[in-house]
């Protein structure tokens, strides 16, 4: 099966949900087991189209707009690749490391059965970058 993040009241406990219940018709919110999409599954394509965009580059300012870009589109590929029933959201941040923090938040209210989000935090030595998708089911 696969795990879920389930957001709890205290923001530093996550509990982790197993694979949802199959309705009566045997499946899940109108989908087969086999058409959810995993966490681990997110998290190496996400961590693939950065890698294969960035690298291990330097953080350079005139590359951020074409870095950003390759790796949404880099990863919207990869994902119709899969050629599951979702529509995806892909956002992208870079900042270069500075010793600043970068904080980020987003929710959603969706069907949690099989809907998702994943973020990715990569960085090399003087990049730090967030993605985070987004799957909701047709």
């Amino acid at each position: 099966g696969h795990a879920r993040d389930i957001p709890t009241r205290d923001p530093r406990v996550v509990r982790v949900a197993s694979m949802p219940m199959a309705d009566d018709d045997g499946l899940i919110s109108g989908l087969t087991e086999e058409q959810l999409i995993t966490n681990e599954e997110m998290d190496g394509l996400v961590k693939e189209a950065i890698e294969q965009t960035v690298g291990t580059n330097a953080f350079m300012h005139t590359k951020v707009n074409q870095w950003t870009s390759n790796v949404v589109e880099g990863c919207l590929k990869r994902l119709a690749g899969l050629q599951k029933p979702f529509k995806y959201v892909v956002t992208c941040n870079f900042v270069q490391k500075a010793g600043a923090g970068m904080h980020t938040a987003s929710t959603a209210l969706w069907d949690g059965k099989v809907d998702g989000k994943h973020t990715v935090q990569w960085e090399n030595q003087t990049i730090q970058c967030i993605a985070t998708v987004y799957w909701l089911a047709i």
